[in-house]
């Protein structure tokens, strides 16, 4: 095991250098001076040269990168261009928002999801196993936005449940979360049936009910264990990409994270925070990946043996 662990650790070196480059130069070649941006439109030329140059990017797009790699080899991410505070301090002031938010989300696309696929397993053609993959299908449809505004509407305007907007209390999560968790939630639901129906048709699972053994413990000990690595991929790769694709739902219930943040700092060319933001979930993404893959090898001992 510890073997397995410090390849995949090594693996994840080029693949965070990569990451790195891509994001250096995807947001150094668009279109925009973000020295005019800063400067305001009555600058002169005077002024945005001496941004430029205060900045570093007058400098050759190669010097760039390396002081950029240098600086987060150091934890320096740099400052905003907008209001001059740490990148580092702007994002975690965000970050742990989207995680809570990416984490209740999970949790929502668990309960709901895996309890579904496995019902509508044991339950294959019957109207609870045809409601189910309907409703499904019909998560999977949905634009996020639209969901949102929908659950807003009927469950903060006309029944009063829970608040509309911003965060603080349990309530504030409710609606985001669910919103957030609905699209992956039947990702699972339909991943975790096929799984199940693929697992209890095998024979040790007749073996299992030849013995007298229990249905539940059948379901829950010999055929569910069985049938989690395609579900515990998707599960853990969907929270990767919550942290990253929550912009949408944080823009609709006005949810501080960083899917907010980053935006803001697209629109004004804040190039730091952008990056920062961008890298974060990027190693974020890549950390949760192998910490699926050691879940692998503790799920089947046959993946850690490989």
């Amino acid at each position: 095991m510890q073997d397995y662990t410090i390849r995949r650790l090594l693996q994840l070196i080029p693949v965070i250098l990569s990451v790195t480059v891509i994001i250096f130069l995807m947001l150094h070649l668009i279109p925009g001076d973000p020295a005019e941006i800063l400067a305001g439109e009555e600058a002169t030329m005077e002024d945005i040269h001496a941004i430029r140059e205060q900045l570093g990017l007058d400098k050759p797009l190669i010097v760039q990168y390396f002081t950029y790699m240098k600086n987060i080899a150091r934890g320096d991410l740099g400052r905003s261009m907008r209001t001059r505070r740490p990148v580092l301090q702007e994002i975690m002031d965000r970050y742990l928002n989207t995680v809570w938010l990416a984490a209740w989300s999970v949790v929502f696309m668990i309960i709901m999801g895996v309890t579904t696929g496995i019902l509508s397993a044991i339950k294959q053609y019957s109207w609870l196993d045809n409601i189910s993959m309907i409703v499904a299908l019909f998560g999977v449809s949905m634009p996020v936005f639209w969901l949102g505004l929908m659950l807003m509407l009927i469950f903060a305007v006309h029944l009063g449940l829970f608040p509309t907007t911003g965060i603080g209390s349990f309530k504030h999560l409710v609606l985001p979360a669910v919103t957030l968790g609905a699209s992956a939630t039947a990702v699972v639901a339909r991943l975790t049936r096929s799984s199940m129906l693929e697992v209890i048709r095998q024979d040790y699972i007749r073996t299992a009910r030849a013995k007298g053994l229990n249905e539940f413990l059948v379901i829950m000990r010999h055929a569910l264990k069985n049938a989690m690595i395609p579900v515990v991929t998707i599960v853990f790769l969907r929270f990767g990409a919550l942290l990253g694709g929550a912009v949408l739902t944080e823009t609709v219930f006005a949810w501080p994270g960083i899917g907010w943040l980053m935006i803001d700092a697209i629109w004004s060319r804040d190039y730091p925070v952008v990056q920062g933001c961008i890298l974060m979930v990027a190693v974020s993404f890549v950390l949760i990946n192998l910490f699926t893959d050691l879940l692998y090898a503790f799920i089947d001992p046959r993946i850690r043996y490989q």
